[in-house]
């Protein structure tokens, strides 16, 4: 049974689908992690495997509703949207072969967002095991440390989604961040707690003074203690966190869902 918490707005699992994506990317709004009407996050339809939703090219994410995303599919073919929609280039090509790769991964989210972004501009832009939310990352996270250029046809994309391999989170050499997820609950989690360990990183590093890391033998214990306890008496983390910051929007901004 469902925990209270959790009950979704929608029978329907394709509406629901709708109503979760277009809360992430108004969230991304209140949190500062979209950069003006670029960036682009993205679902796979529910009962499909060869289509995904994506916000029409041209709104800025504040605007964004569940009813407002096109349904495209792998080549590029608006199937569901209106007649003049725009489809941004690269959010086709950096997330078509993501959804359809041998992962078939369900929710990919793409950011510029600040403080990660200006991790990905290091040297050497691994987090350091200096805080609780960077060791959470540890062994989920892939640097990837070849700016390519813009994504302008599918090989970038494909590019990326060998370097994901079987990891979450992609950090963008001097670009930015993907997330993926099974839901979209659980990529906007890691998109939510990077950013803040990202933030966390650089405002200790600009104190000018020595950073104290953890030492291993604890970062180990607590990676197994993290992945040891995803839920709270059975019921999901992320989605719980999720499920929380919709009703804010529930309350601050119900269109989100029309």
């Amino acid at each position: 049974m469902t925990h209270p918490l959790l009950t979704p707005v929608s029978t329907d699992p394709i509406v629901q689908a709708r109503i979760d994506l277009a809360a992430a990317h108004r969230l991304a709004v209140k949190y500062g992690f979209n950069e003006g009407i670029d960036n682009h996050f993205t679902l796979m339809v529910p009962g499909f495997d060869d289509r995904f939703f994506l916000a029409p090219f041209g709104l800025h994410w504040s605007e964004l509703k569940a009813s407002d995303f096109v349904i495209v599919d792998f080549n590029g073919n608006v199937l569901e949207g209106p007649e003049h929609t725009l489809v941004e280039d690269t959010a086709f090509f950096i997330h078509a072969p993501m959804h359809g790769s041998a992962r078939s991964l369900q929710c990919v989210l793409h950011t510029h967002m600040p403080y990660a972004t200006a991790i990905s501009l290091l040297e050497e832009p691994e987090l350091e095991m200096i805080s609780q939310n960077s060791i959470s990352f540890r062994d989920n996270t892939f640097y990837d440390c070849e700016y390519k250029g813009l994504a302008l046809d599918k090989s970038e994309g494909e590019r990326m989604t060998r370097a994901l391999g079987e990891k979450d989170v992609l950090l963008l050499r001097n670009h930015g961040i993907v997330t993926t997820g099974k839901t979209v609950a659980d990529a906007w989690q890691l998109l939510y707690f990077f950013e803040r360990t990202a933030e966390s990183h650089v405002l200790a590093m600009s104190m000018g003074r020595p950073i104290r890391k953890v030492e291993k033998d604890i970062v180990d214990v607590t990676v197994e203690q993290m992945a040891a306890s995803p839920t709270v008496m059975g019921v999901d983390r992320a989605a719980l966190h999720f499920a929380a910051l919709k009703r804010i929007l529930d309350r601050t901004e119900p269109e989100y869902a029309a």
